[in-house]
């Protein structure tokens, strides 16, 4: 398959994106709702052109980034111990684009400049009722041992991703005869079904405040069957105009600083219990369940797809989708800053709940 390498807007040993970038149109929300909902069309066939943030936006962010980066740095370096202790005959790292994708440049530089591993680092599309992109991972298993790929992303939600992972990598086995192990490793496991998480705090990961300006100017995943082939990769729009506003390689030098720091003063410690780790995904799993079930229940939501829990998802249903409502933990809660500033900008209601299990969580509006 021929492959011309794209590394959005990352220095080009970071990253290979396999997507292949495209022209897509620009689709208003609220249209965009309607046909994903009445199921005229899925999600990923349509995008919302993303808007730059405003300067009191970046503002936010560029506090979250200083109140965050040193505990993102430790779960970062947490990861990397433990994916080394879970794959000792080498390491390929599979972030799932995009919330995954600077996790995996993070690991990746983490790997090389702490501990001399040098690691490949690809990026590729996983769409929920879609799946996983099969011809980027042919092409990765052309070059690397399947027992290698690790699957990176930045945090769990419900567990759609996880699952999705687990159906398209048994249809991968049923077709072509290659077992990859469904493991799928974050920064926080939320609803405990990742394989291995550095935590399960629904804290705010940085990266998760911006779009593509801190992910390598790439939009998510689109599918757009007349201009892809059935050989090409999952495509993607590329904001090469907004290049100069880009944050991508800022944000990882960043973390990076942190991590020396911390390399530098403490020695590394990972906790490889399995016991107390299928002990927890337990109890988070009922906790994720439950909440479900009582938010479904009091806002009289049948469709789960409309229910985004933990900040991380809070934050894209802001950004990307018409939201419904925004429920809040704490009012003063730091973390939750952005997610109050964009809801009073869109005029969303927010509900305040001291007893949720997460610090945030957004309701898509049914339509």
């Amino acid at each position: 398959m021929k492959c011309d390498y794209f590394s959005g807007s990352y220095r080009a040993g970071d990253v290979r994106f396999l997507l292949k970038p495209i022209q897509v149109d620009n689709t208003p929300v609220s249209i965009k709702e309607t046909l994903i909902q009445s199921g005229q069309k899925h999600y990923s066939e349509m995008l919302t052109h993303e808007k730059l943030p405003t300067e009191e936006y970046l503002s936010l962010y560029k506090q979250a980034l200083a109140e965050n980066q040193a505990l993102m740095a430790r779960h970062v370096i947490a990861l990397a111990g433990k994916i080394i202790a879970t794959r000792p005959h080498g390491i390929t790292l599979v972030s799932l684009a995009r919330a995954g994708t600077p996790v995996g440049v993070l690991l990746k530089r983490v790997f090389e400049q702490q501990f001399n591993v040098d690691v490949e680092h690809y990026s590729i599309s996983i769409i929920r009722d879609i799946g996983i992109d099969t011809n980027a991972l042919l092409h990765i298993l052309e070059r690397h041992d399947p027992k290698s790929l690790v699957f990176v992303d930045g945090w769990t939600g419900k567990g759609v991703i996880s699952k999705q992972l687990e159906v398209s990598l048994a249809e991968f086995f049923q077709h072509h005869r290659i077992r990859v192990r469904p493991e799928l490793y974050v920064l926080a496991d939320l609803c405990g079904t990742a394989y291995i998480s550095a935590s399960r705090e629904d804290y705010l990961i940085p990266s998760s405040i911006l779009n593509s300006t801190v992910s390598g100017l790439v939009s998510r995943s689109v599918i757009d069957k007349k201009q892809l082939s059935e050989s090409d990769f999952h495509g993607c729009f590329y904001y090469k105009d907004y290049l100069e506003y880009d944050l991508s390689c800022e944000f990882v030098d960043s973390i990076m600083i942190k991590v020396n720091d911390i390399m530098r003063s403490e020695p590394l410690s990972v906790n490889l219990s399995e016991p107390v780790e299928a002990l927890h995904k337990q109890e988070l799993r009922h906790t994720s369940k439950k909440f479900l079930a009582w938010i479904s229940e009091n806002y009289n939501i049948v469709n789960p797809n409309l229910i985004k829990p933990g900040i991380g998802e809070s934050t894209r249903v802001l950004l990307r989708r018409e939201a419904d409502l925004l429920l809040i933990r704490e009012r003063n809660d730091d973390a939750v800053r952005h997610l109050i500033y964009l809801a009073e900008h869109k005029k969303v209601e927010i509900h305040y709940y001291p007893n949720l299990p997460y610090r945030a969580t957004a309701l898509i509006k049914e339509h």
